[in-house]
């Protein structure tokens, strides 16, 4: 809820980096914590140090570490044209290969990869995935939309998206109430994405280049809603038939999914609205017909605007070709967006037949504590 305006408005108000370092103290905190309340599970049994699996976790944060490299700045440094993007991809690769062999391997795994044989985890991470995609990927493009198309500081931008967030909080305990109740997860996972496609045809809806701040309350109110019914839901579904450790597992597996689907989302936004952009813009600027009487009234009507506000015929007619230029561009951008809204709910919709296919565990209740990891 806080992280959005907060980040708002150190970036008005101070500098970008900030927003980084601002974890610092936050981390120390969440760490003193722990070491002070964050007890081992009696199921746990300590291990020496010797017997931990150090290779598997360097092996793990090798391989991650490397792919959020390659998804973060892949598009901006033009992906395999860069030297840096490619091996670090290939080492994420590799990594990734002897991580699961040692995993399978080794006595005691640092992550327990047999318990993915378990169907309703399987399907719970990659729902988690997709929750990760959805979930990042609409607070990536909202603020971008608002900011580079309407013109918004990143406080505004950031401001606009507390009604959401306020709204997930607020459902959360009532979910747990119906989980309680035996309301099946995979009823309430497949509400969840039905609203969550329902707010992106919303977004496809109503974008233009001058959208106002009131068009995006309700729908963000929507999302707030969909994102409620799909946090806890899909957590529990995928530990609903685990036991003991398993279910710690399997929590940490949702996670990480969740937050790789994210990293996966912006990464295949950011280009896919690339692509779209050059897309769209060759698709109107091969609608302008130098020669068609409607687009030079229109460049006519922009230049005597300029040469009212005092330039010459010559640089105001240059000026008006720029501006038409840039509305082009403009409408490119907007029209990208809503491809991103569109088939982001599109990706959702599809979803929802094969969760209603998911087993449930009927005599099993489910753990909340665990769910909301």
């Amino acid at each position: 809820t806080l992280g959005p305006p907060l980040g708002g408005y150190i970036v008005d108000h101070f500098s970008w980096p900030y927003i980084f370092y601002i974890n610092i103290p936050i981390g120390v905190i969440a760490t003193l914590l722990t070491l002070q309340f964050v007890r081992s599970p009696k199921y746990a049994e300590k291990k020496a140090s010797h017997e931990i699996d150090w290779l598997g976790i360097g092996l793990l944060a090798i391989t991650v570490g490397s792919l959020q490299y390659v998804l973060e700045r892949g598009h901006e440094d033009d992906w395999f044209n860069s030297t840096t993007i490619t091996t670090l991809l290939v080492t994420a690769v590799f990594g990734l290969f002897f991580f699961i062999w040692r995993e399978l391997s080794y006595k005691n795994p640092i992550v327990d990869l047999r318990v993915l044989k378990n169907g309703n985890l399987r399907i719970g991470t990659i729902l988690s995935f997709i929750l990760g995609f959805g979930l990042y990927g609409s607070t990536f493009i909202i603020p971008l939309y608002t900011q580079s198309t309407l013109g918004w500081t990143a406080q505004q931008s950031g401001a606009l998206m507390i009604p959401a967030a306020l709204t997930t909080a607020f459902m959360m305990p009532i979910i747990g109430k119906l989980l309680q109740r035996g309301v099946k997860q995979q009823f309430l996972v497949a509400a969840g994405m039905l609203v969550f496609f329902v707010y992106s045809f919303w977004g496809y809806k109503i974008i233009t280049p001058d959208t106002g701040a009131d068009a995006f309350f309700w729908m963000l109110i929507a999302r707030g809603v969909g994102l409620g019914l799909l946090f806890i839901p899909i957590t529990a579904l995928a530990l609903s038939t685990l036991k003991g450790q398993e279910i710690g597992q399997g929590a940490s597996f949702t996670g990480m999914m969740r937050q790789l689907g994210g990293s996966f989302g912006v990464a295949t936004i950011t280009t896919f609205l690339s692509h779209q952009n050059m897309v769209h813009r060759e698709s109107l600027v091969s609608r302008l017909d130098i020669n068609s009487a409607a687009v030079q009234q229109r460049v006519s009507a922009i230049q005597h605007s300029f040469i009212a506000k005092g330039m010459t015929p010559d640089r105001a007619l240059k000026a008006s070709y720029q501006a038409l230029d840039f509305n082009v561009t403009k409408q490119a951008a907007v029209l990208s967006y809503m491809d991103v809204f569109l088939y982001l709910g599109i990706m959702f919709l599809i979803c929802i037949p094969f969760v209603l296919f998911v087993r449930a565990n009927k005599k099993q209740k489910i753990d909340l504590a665990e769910a909301m990891h």
